[in-house]
């Protein structure tokens, strides 16, 4: 009837519509199973597709009244027809199912009769074997032994049997090389693959080349081994004699030797960048029994990412915020730390070699060897190169600006040594080898070498104190050099001395400014420590305004170049400790005690002194104003001997020779200051007296020898109508004559004046009255002694006594 199924239509495609086409009249439904099985299959639109199909194309161009009219036949005659199918595919699957179901029973029974057959061949091997070591245990000692040596014969053949083939095998490529030329035998092997296969083919090269040593020297004996030769000797044989090679057997073992280690450096390569590290295991260990590996080492570390990236970035110029390199110039400021590219650099470095071992642990069997090329590739290339960069550039903005980036560079490295032993790197989790901290620990001294051989760094170090001192005591030099230009006191000579030392100083400074190494930088900043202007003109010293606060010392001043000297002091033992720091510790000690006490301290005491002697003959009431010195002297070389003995000797005690030179030297600063000190407050006792003496001169001879008749009107008479011819006797209404006021009014200032020029009240200040006052009352016995005094007269001396 219409609408039955063909057979064809049964294979139509899984995703094809239900109807393969449009006709006049309604087709059989096509579909399969694999229609049901699609996930995009969905029944409410499967139902829909056959609706559709079940109307002809001719009801539906009919007019709209046909159109309207329901005809069942249709639909009723197509569903009939999808039933049907689908009845024949039910049929199917289940045929299908039952063929499955029978397969599965099969596999179910065959893998239950293996399992049987091995438990029944495992049975008898462990019975076998428990037969053998019965019978074995059941046996004499001689039985045994015999077993024993009849083992050890096989093996011992094997042994021959193998070794006679592989001489057999070598005498072959011999014969081959030496007569055709060729290592074919060799190649088939090569090109077999496989890691044994290749180490045997280096091993049966290296052979080849001792033997055509000892059977072929004349290819080894001609330049490059490029000599052609011929057949036998002198053309022919000779006597019996061994016939010479027909090739130069020495360039073709070599050759192929070349071939075959570039295969395996190949191999090594592409495992590598497929990241098969068993695979670069097996070629590094043939390219290390073939020559020692030294070509898979440097193919690994040539081509490792830290250095290509890094290859563009090392020749790049050091720049860094201008801030941050004026910070590190700056003596006041506190360093900013390691330079960022630096830092950058060593932290891409840590993470790198602690990634990287763990691959050289995997893809060598040699593995602290490659690793101990790769740590000294990193050091001598990246870092040191990068080091060179900062410090050059440091360089360029000042010697304390070296010095500093020297020291974070230091410590920077140091640090990320001691993290790679922690690490351990191809020993981690436990700590680097021995082997690998001792070239950890020479690297690390290789790249600072260039900074530290001889005496270069400490040289530095004094150069830049120096510098930085020169600076901070440059008006001061300049103030007082301008007040011994015309020396005048007992004291010339010496003087004069003090005098060069001060124009040294500054000349040296001076030069130091106007010279061309120095960099625009460090001079901006020693003008400003100096206190200059940037467009002021050192040499025009003329020009150059001081102030009587620049001449005078300071706490402050002290403080900062203690400061600067404690800073040097840590460097030296970070950067250049150990044997050296004796002599380190000296050095700065001399510059210490030459800035400090001889131009700073000892200038301001003499010029007090000076000041002093020029008082003790003055015709006006003297100005002790130059008192002034001794407080901040005395604070200066207090914090000067507590730091020497605090800080610096401590340091020399590894070196008791040098240490006791420190010792009296220190000794010697101190004594020659505390002298000084001394001699002002002596000096200054001097002239408070010998200005006492010249105002005791002033006492008139009858102040204590008036007239009898006056003495007796003046009880009468007014004190403000004494006139100057009422005679001597008007001073008995006075408390005390006009000498003992002057005195008095001079000595009344001197305690307060004595206790602002000492530290605290003590013991100096009270040697000091005691001092001032025997030379006072030394005076007045000297002046009363002078005078003749009568009844009233000794009433005027006990009221200037009191």
């Amino acid at each position: 009837m219409p609408g039955t199924t063909s057979t064809s239509s049964l294979t139509s495609q899984p995703h094809a519509s239900v109807y393969s086409g449009r006709s006049m009249f309604p087709q059989a439904p096509a579909f399969n199973l694999e229609t049901f099985s699609n996930r995009d299959f969905i029944v409410k639109d499967f139902v829909e597709t056959l609706s559709e199909g079940a109307v002809p194309a001719n009801r539906k161009s009919a007019s709209a009244t046909q159109a309207n009219a329901f005809d069942p036949k249709p639909l009723i005659r197509t569903f009939e027809n999808a039933l049907s199918r689908m009845a024949d595919l039910s049929s199917d699957l289940e045929h299908r199912e039952n063929e499955l179901s029978a397969a599965v029973r099969r596999a179910e029974v065959q893998h239950t009769n293996n399992i049987q057959s091995s438990r029944r061949k495992l049975e008898q091997i462990m019975e076998s074997f428990n037969a053998l070591d019965a019978s074995l245990k059941g046996a004499d000692q001689d039985s045994v032994e015999a077993i024993m040596k009849v083992g050890h014969k096989l093996e011992e053949l094997d042994r021959q049997r193998a070794r006679a083939q592989d001489t057999r095998f070598l005498i072959q490529c011999w014969l081959e090389v030496s007569e055709r030329g060729e290592l074919f035998m060799l190649d088939d092997i090569r090109r077999q693959g496989g890691g044994d296969g290749k180490v045997r083919c280096a091993n049966i090269a290296q052979q080849l080349m001792k033997i055509s040593q000892r059977l072929d020297p004349t290819s080894w004996a001609s330049v490059n081994g490029a000599s052609k030769l011929g057949n036998g000797i002198n053309g022919g044989h000779d006597g019996g004699k061994a016939q010479k090679p027909r090739h130069n057997t020495r360039e073709l073992i070599e050759k192929f030797s070349e071939t075959l280690e570039k295969d395996l450096l190949k191999s090594f390569d592409d495992f590598y960048r497929r990241e098969n590290f068993e695979g670069m295991y097996e070629c590094a260990k043939v390219l290390y029994d073939f020559n020692g590996g030294a070509s898979v080492i440097a193919a690994f570390v040539n081509q490792h990412r830290s250095f290509i990236d890094r290859s563009q970035l090392i020749t790049d110029e050091v720049g860094g915020d201008p801030g941050t390199w004026e910070r590190l110039a700056d003596p006041d400021a506190e360093p900013p730390g390691v330079e960022p590219s630096l830092r950058s650099l060593i932290d891409e470095i840590r993470v790198a070699i602690q990634d990287e071992s763990l691959i050289i642990k995997r893809s060598f069997p040699y593995a602290e060897q490659v690793m101990i090329k790769f740590l000294q590739r990193v050091f001598q290339q990246s870092i040191q190169q990068r080091l060179e960069k900062v410090l050059e550039k440091a360089n360029t903005v000042s010697s304390l600006a070296f010095l500093r980036s020297l020291q974070a560079a230091r410590s920077a490295i140091s640090t990320l040594i001691d993290d790679l032993k922690q690490h351990g790197l191809t020993e981690t989790p436990e700590p680097a080898s021995p082997q690998i901290s001792l070239v950890l620990d020479q690297q690390f001294d290789d790249l600072f070498v260039p900074y530290f051989s001889g005496s270069s760094y400490i040289d530095r170090e004094r150069r830049n104190l120096e510098e930085l001192h020169s600076s901070l005591l440059f008006k001061f030099t300049i103030f007082h050099s301008r007040r011994r230009k015309a020396p005048n006191t007992l004291m010339k000579s010496l003087a004069k001395s003090g005098s060069e030392m001060l124009a040294s100083a500054r000349d040296a400074y001076i030069e130091r400014l106007d010279s061309s190494d120095l960099a625009p930088a460090q001079k901006a900043m020693l003008l400003r420590v100096a206190g200059l202007k940037d467009t002021e003109n050192a040499k025009v010293q003329t020009e150059i305004e001081v102030s009587n606060e620049d001449g005078v010392l300071s706490t402050a001043t002290a403080k900062r170049m203690l400061k600067w000297l404690a800073e040097a002091v840590g460097r030296c033992l970070e950067l250049n400790g150990g044997n050296e720091t004796a002599k380190d510790v000296s050095a700065l000690l001399q510059i210490l005690t030459g800035n400090m006490s001889e131009i700073y301290l000892e200038t301001a005491l003499d010029a007090a002194n000076d000041t002093a002697v020029l008082q003790e003959n003055a015709k006006t009431e003297p100005d002790l104003l130059y008192l002034s010195t001794l407080k901040p002297a005395i604070t200066i070389m207090h914090l000067l001997s507590t730091f020497i003995h605090t800080v610096l000797i401590p340091l020399a005690a590894s070196n008791i020779s040098i240490r006791k030179d420190m010792t009296r030297s220190t000794a010697h600063t101190m004594d020659l200051l505390e002298t000084k000190v001394n001699n002002l407050m002596q000096h200054s006792i001097d002239v408070i007296l010998n200005w006492t003496a010249k105002l005791l001169a002033t006492q008139k001879k009858t102040d204590f020898r008036p007239r009898d008749d006056t003495a007796s009107t003046s009880t009468s008479t007014s004190t403000a109508g004494a006139g100057a011819g009422a005679g001597a006797g008007a001073y008995t209404e006075l408390l005390q004559t006009p000498t003992c006021q002057s005195v008095y009014t001079f000595l009344s200032r001197l305690p307060s004046l004595f206790t602002a020029a000492v530290i605290a009240p003590g013991a100096n200040l009270t040697a000091w009255f005691h001092e001032l006052t025997l030379g006072f009352r030394a005076l007045l016995f000297q002046h009363f002694q002078k005078f003749q005094v009568n009844a009233a007269g000794g009433i005027m001396v006990t009221k200037d006594i009191s």
